[in-house]
């Protein structure tokens, strides 16, 4: 087992298409300081050929590991994956981390291209991770472009987090995450209350990349917090974020229009692609996507383990 000095990947003979995006992804996360060398670790075979390896995560600027990224194995040899992850788990608990997360997307996506995803999940679980939430990937493209969104909802009027200040915010969290269809926001919510889930939450988003002026609170016309929209960008593409509609409102049509909302706000500020996820069994949530031009491009497993 060791370390990586320089952006080298284990490559597979034949998939020109994802040894090229797995490089150019490991670059990227060394160039934007979500990892360093130190946090790259590979498995060798005896002739000093590379057969796995994984790389520890983080937002750009943060010094604690968040989750794992490029994780391979050989297929044939469980040890050397279940030696891998438990390197990785080790080193990210000396560096302050708790826990550890990893994602499988299905069907494969670049830029980690994550073939044989149900392998993947058997090696995960062998090695003590579970999964704490079974999501949904959308995407729009060209939101900006002429037509591409309806327009906003006049039934609500929209106030920034740059005119309120982040109490009314967490207070709409809170209501929210006390009824909510996400497996992971529901987890939070057992373990910390509704108001500390929702300060996490609230956290936990800020941490992205954002203006002030981008997150909002879409009021109804009695004048109450009908839906919430924290658009932001992660180190790779513009996001989502988080939307939601407060339970009193819900079943009128605002998932649609903070989705709408969320995605205008990211297309004015210049992004050309918008990324979104929810929960499977947010079925609301998932149409509201669809009804806002959101392709499902993809499936994703959410694994966590406890350090």
């Amino acid at each position: 087992m060791g370390e990586w000095g320089d952006p080298a990947l284990v490559e597979h003979p034949d998939d020109a298409e994802r040894n090229a995006a797995t490089r150019a992804y490991l670059a990227q996360l060394l160039d934007s300081g979500c990892t360093r060398p130190a946090w790259c670790l590979v498995a060798e075979d005896g002739d000093g050929r590379l057969t796995g390896s994984v790389v520890l995560w983080t937002l750009p600027g943060q010094e604690v590991p968040l989750a794992l990224v490029l994780f391979e194995a050989p297929r044939d040899a469980p040890e050397t994956a279940a030696a891998l992850l438990d390197a990785a788990a080790a080193t990210a608990r000396e560096l302050g981390a708790t826990e550890l997360e990893h994602v499988v997307d299905s069907p494969a996506q670049a830029p980690q291209f994550q073939r044989n995803p149900e392998d993947r999940g058997e090696l995960l679980r062998a090695s003590g991770f579970g999964v704490i939430r079974d999501g949904r990937r959308f995407v729009h493209r060209a939101p900006g472009a002429p037509g591409a969104l309806p327009a906003d909802d006049p039934r609500l009027t929209f106030r920034s987090l740059a005119e309120l200040g982040p109490g009314p915010f967490v207070e709409a969290l809170a209501e929210l995450l006390a009824d909510t269809a996400d497996a992971r926001l529901a987890a939070d919510v057992r373990q910390h209350g509704a108001r500390r889930a929702a300060e996490l939450l609230f956290e936990e988003t800020a941490e992205l990349k954002h203006e002030p002026g981008w997150w909002e609170l879409g009021y109804a016309a009695d004048g109450t917090v009908a839906v919430i929209s924290l658009p932001a960008e992660n180190p790779a593409v513009a996001v989502i974020g988080f939307v939601g509609v407060v339970p009193a409102h819900r079943g009128q049509g605002y998932a649609t229009s903070v989705v709408v909302r969320g995605t205008r706000v990211l297309a004015a500020a210049g992004a050309t692609e918008i990324r979104g996820d929810c929960d499977a069994a947010n079925v609301a949530m998932a149409r509201a996507f669809a009804r806002a031009g959101y392709v499902n491009f993809a499936d994703r497993l959410e694994f966590s383990r406890a350090l």
